[in-house]
């Protein structure tokens, strides 16, 4: 990293910083045609990645290749930050980093975005609505944030229920631990609360912002399916889709999306999502294919044509620009706005400074991965917050705050009494780094193992038919 970080400082101005980045995806292109070896290829990336960075940095604009930056493209402060105030953390729906080794400030995150916190008081409330112990999400304030949970509770005692929406943009075949977080939390509150889901699989938005093709995406599309099938979900209960199949077979959906997508203006999406005048006109208009999901019209199959009952939308805080703009619109188009629980983002194996990506195999633990494939990755991979000998660390103890076997283990182990007994021997030194992520390895391996034997009992006609568009077993 500091290698990467040097190369970028080297550039004096945009220009020279620009030509940079331009030769050094060259260079990546011509390695991976001469097919290089994986390392060399990963650290020519990690370079340009880190040199996107500093662009960004230095003009204020992203990079775009054969886009040359003007003589005026300078950040407006390019000094040194006072007291830390430029080191706020990026989080949108593509980027998520920040400077800090505990990870993304949830709190500052809260106050920027206008959510609310996930309290005592409110996770309390949900154990006595729901008549179930909290799930360890809430417990653990994994699930930190939320906007009009309680308006959802209030109702939900009146008799009125409400449905799930939540989704999965299928960018590989292979999905990480990471996106289960969100999966197994929308079962459980399926499981408490008896309602029905949806699952929206943004084939769609792969195609518009990732370089593969449309083929390539739907099938990612149906293999993400499964793996979300094999996390327990009920086929009476649940309705799988992807964009590229609904889209055209749903008059309904499509004439809510058009709905959204005559009350958004074209500043509004630029200044929520950072749209330039260079961007497709698919990634302009894909905001509203991802809010029709919250509106209940949009399944006339599961709902009857009813257009009031309101939808809860579980998913990391990152989604959450997406979801501003629908309760904006829900309104104006006659609509009750989505409520929303927000959840903290995984980690990836080198750090809480960004979150696990599929788009970098050395970061992700994978639900195809083996049982030594995951004991190379936490043994080789994953941060430590650990000292540099036995002695300092007996002596000082560890920093579960940032180590990252640590902090998967809060989203995995269930017993808290066992949790708590982990985090006080790490920092007492008591337990050192390596027995750490023994605990994780003999967590996650039998975790994986159990998944990976319910996927393949996973069928392609269980597919078909939780992806098929039919009613489900509920009356409202």
């Amino acid at each position: 990293m500091a290698e990467c970080q040097g190369d970028g400082e080297g550039a004096k101005s945009p220009m020279e910083l620009y030509e940079k980045l331009t030769a050094q995806g060259e260079q990546v292109r011509a390695l991976k045609t001469a097919k290089a070896t994986k390392a060399d290829v990963d650290a020519a990336v990690q370079l340009l990645i880190q040199l996107k960075t500093d662009y960004k940095q230095m003009t204020g604009q992203d990079y775009k290749a054969g886009c040359p930056p003007s003589e005026n493209s300078v950040a407006p402060d390019n000094g040194p930050a006072a007291g830390g105030a430029d080191d706020e953390d990026t989080v949108d729906p593509w980027n998520v980093s920040t400077n800090n080794a505990k990870g993304v400030d949830y709190d500052k995150l809260i106050l920027r975005f206008g959510s609310s916190k996930v309290d005592k008081e409110l996770v309390d409330r949900i154990e006595k609505v729901s008549g179930q112990k909290p799930h360890r999400f809430l417990r653990r304030g994994i699930f930190f944030s939320h906007r009009d949970m309680h308006q959802v509770l209030d109702a939900y005692e009146k008799q009125k229920s409400f449905y799930l929406y939540t989704g999965r943009g299928p960018s590989s075949e292979a999905m990480h631990v990471g996106h289960l977080i969100p999966f197994i939390f929308t079962k459980w509150l399926q499981d408490v609360f008896d309602i029905p889901l949806v699952v929206q699989l943004t084939d769609d938005e792969k195609y518009l912002w990732k370089d593969l093709s449309l083929e390539d995406c739907h099938r990612f599309a149906v293999e993400n399916a499964k793996d979300i099938i094999a996390c327990g979900f009920d086929v009476n209960k649940t309705f799988i889709f992807s964009d590229l199949d609904y889209m055209g077979a749903s008059p309904e959906f499509y004439r809510n999306v058009v709905k959204v997508q005559k009350h958004v203006t074209f500043n509004q999406v630029k200044g929520i999502f950072g749209f330039t005048d260079s961007d497709c006109i698919g990634k302009i208009s894909f905001p509203a294919i991802q809010a029709a999901p919250s509106f209940s019209s949009s399944f006339p199959q599961i709902f009857k044509g009813r257009k009031d009952i309101q939808c809860l939308i579980p998913c990391a805080i990152d989604q959450d620009p997406y979801f501003r703009m629908t309760r904006d619109v829900a309104p104006r188009i006659g609509y009750p706005k989505p409520a929303l629980l927000h959840s903290t983002f995984f980690p990836a194996l080198q750090g809480a400074q960004t979150k696990m990506s599929a788009s970098d195999a050395n970061t992700s633990i994978f639900l195809t991965d083996t049982p030594k494939q995951i004991k190379n990755k936490v043994n080789k991979h994953a941060f430590s917050g650990g000292k540099d000998t036995v002695e300092e660390h007996r002596k000082y103890g560890g920093n579960p705050d940032v180590d990252v076997a640590f902090m998967y283990l809060t989203f995995f182990l269930e017993d808290d009494e066992q949790l708590e007994k982990i985090r006080q021997d790490y920092a007492s030194g008591a337990l050192l780094t390596g027995e750490l992520k023994k605990l994780l390895i003999e967590t996650l391996q039998p975790m994986i193992e159990q998944h990976q034997q319910r996927r393949k009992q996973v069928t392609e006609e269980e597919v078909k038919l939780f992806m098929t568009p039919r009613p489900l077993n509920f009356n409202f």
